[in-house]
């Protein structure tokens, strides 16, 4: 795992912010963390916008066909079961018109009309012919009926007030539901007012509502008009009992509410009253199961935004991280570039400087070089000075010095010539002191102790000598920085069983917070930046070290110290052998 998050990590992911100078052209994460968040907001916020919009367009849609759907279903109820009271009523119309109330007095005619209403519409019990007294005057059926006096009930004065009364579902002294269709009649010869009484059961009258197909665990039943059920209903209370729904005002229309009942459960009703007659049709579905397409269609609409989401997040992040790790490239290359031009101008700034110390310095020491040698000739040759060793030993120590400053000039000629790559065998001892000669004096005047422990035997390698310094002198240079006066410095070296040789760089200074380790080889970072640092010496001595096949590491604890090791190959291939091989 943590192979695979090293391999898709991007370049720039371990670079800091306050890397150097110019720190918001160099935050690499906080530019990457910019784009992925601006292009996330542009693309995902219409999308999810989109999809909202979508769902409830859906749903408003979903709602308004589930409402529509349960009004048409009411109106063609409410028709269905007007048209079977209204049947009726118009079959009792027609009996008068056509038998005339006096037939419908006999008994025996009654019967024979009674037989034909069961076999023409069936669920006609009973008939009979009720008086303008309220006494029914005939009457053929399964009880005994005969003279039973109806003035005092609700249907007597209402048929002789309208004409036609259908009555409400009730028990009797039948003790089974039935309900009453009744119409006024008019004797001509005599004039006087009759009602034609017919008494209904309720089979067919539940099977108009029980055949309904009603998605969303439907239900459709009637109620009268104090909510009293009517016809069976599954799970809105038993026949002739209150249903546990409201019952809104009338209404000329088919009316349609999302209503709360009183198991806490959301319905859908449909309502619709029956014109002249006690009676409501009520269609009732759960709203739930009616929006059950809903839920399917928010699985797929989630399950897409989900999987656009995924793949838009993983395009983002790829295309920000390869803008981003592309900008950090070009960006390190630029650095790259600018401190090796001033690195090259520095060099060339040596080099110029030590051509003129060596024009400058060189030509008087020659002179000295030579009328001091010419002084000690002539002492030696006159016998009064040849035998003065205290005069000849002072000539011997002007000469001494001389050659001694011819050695430190080029020395230092040798630090300017490293821009090209120049292989030479290379003795690490020699090396190490060539370099320690330079700071020898700011050592001891500030009372630094250097150790060393470089082996005699140490075999030799190859390597460009003037880099090789460079790298050495920076490392010193930024221990004796670190360092307080009275400090040490240890440098040792050794060689490996893998052909390479190992030197490290110690010092007790003040060492490196640990925030800072992964960036002091950054091109312009500096913890020295009040003191006058540019933050090219460590970048431009990684980039050397680098130049000669080595690797460098860095361990520091602040308060403690701070140790540089550098690794560079023994064996190294010669200008003349690529030559050869070119």
């Amino acid at each position: 795992m943590a192979s695979l998050l090293e391999k898709i990590r991007p370049q720039f992911w371990d670079t800091d912010s306050d890397a150097g100078a110019g720190k918001s052209l160099f935050n690499y994460r906080r530019i990457w963390r910019f784009a992925i968040i601006l292009l996330v907001l542009v693309a995902l916020i219409p999308l999810m916008v989109m999809a909202f919009i979508d769902y409830n367009v859906t749903r408003h849609s979903l709602e308004s066909e589930n409402l529509l759907r349960t009004a048409r279903t009411t109106s063609n109820t409410r028709r269905s079961v007007a048209y079977f009271l209204d049947e009726r009523t118009k079959a009792l119309e027609f009996l008068v018109h056509d038998q005339g109330i006096a037939a419908l007095r006999n008994n025996g005619n009654l019967a024979k009309v009674l037989a034909s209403l069961q076999q023409s519409f069936g669920g006609f019990v009973d008939i009979g012919v009720i008086d303008d007294r309220g006494r029914q005057i005939a009457y053929i059926g399964p009880y005994d009926l005969l003279g039973r006096d109806y003035s005092g009930q609700e249907g007597f004065a209402t048929t002789m007030a309208h004409g036609t009364y259908i009555s409400r579902v009730f028990l009797g002294f039948r003790d089974e539901p039935h309900l009453v269709v009744s119409r006024k009649v008019r004797d001509s010869r005599s004039g006087e007012d009759y009602i034609l009484r017919a008494t209904l059961d309720t089979d067919q009258f539940n099977s108009i509502l029980t055949q309904l197909d009603l998605p969303g665990g439907g239900d459709a039943f009637v109620v009268d008009r104090d909510g009293v059920i009517q016809t069976p209903s599954k799970e809105h209370g038993s026949l002739l009992t209150r249903v546990d729904l409201a019952i809104p005002g009338y209404s000329d229309t088919t009316r349609v509410e999302q209503v709360r009942g009183r198991d806490g459960v959301e319905y859908t009703v449909g309502y619709a009253y029956i014109h002249d007659t006690p009676f409501i049709v009520l269609v009732v579905k759960r709203t739930r199961e009616l929006m059950m397409p809903l839920q399917t269609i928010r699985m797929e609409l989630l399950w897409i935004l989900i999987t656009s989401i995924v793949v838009i997040l993983l395009v983002i992040v790829g295309v920000a991280t390869y803008l981003v790790n592309k900008v950090y490239i070009a960006d390190q290359t630029r650095a790259r570039t600018l401190h090796r031009m001033e690195h090259t101008n520095r060099m060339a700034s040596i080099g110029r400087l030590a051509a003129g110390v060596a024009h400058e310095i060189n030509n008087p020491l020659a002179i000295i070089n030579e009328k001091a040698g010419l002084i000690r000739d002539l002492f030696v040759y006159k016998q009064e000075y040849a035998n003065d060793e205290r005069l000849l030993g002072n000539i011997d120590s002007i000469i001494n010095s001389v050659t001694r400053c011819g050695k430190i000039t080029k020395r230092l000629l040798s630090f300017a010539r490293h821009i090209d790559v120049e292989m030479d065998e290379i003795e690490f001892k020699d090396l190490a002191n060539e370099v320690i000669d330079f700071l020898r004096k700011e050592a001891e005047y500030r009372s630094i102790t250097i150790d060393m422990d470089i082996p005699e035997k140490l075999p030799p390698f190859i390597s460009d000598r003037g880099k090789l310094q460079q790298i050495f002198l920076n490392l010193v240079n930024n221990a004796f920085q670190a360092m307080n006066d009275g400090g040490h410095l240890s440098i040792t070296a050794r060689e490996t069983a893998c052909d390479q040789l190992v030197f490290t760089v110690e010092d007790d200074g003040c060492g490196i917070p640990e925030a800072d380790i992964k960036r002091i080889f950054d091109p312009f970072f500096s913890t020295k930046k009040k003191t006058g640092g540019t933050g090219l010496g460590l970048s431009i001595t990684y980039g050397l070290v680098q130049e000669l096949g080595g690797s460098m590491a860095v361990e520091s604890e602040v308060g403690t110290g701070t140790t540089f090791t550098i690794i560079m190959p023994l064996k190294g291939t010669k200008p003349e052998d690529k030559t050869d091989k070119a």
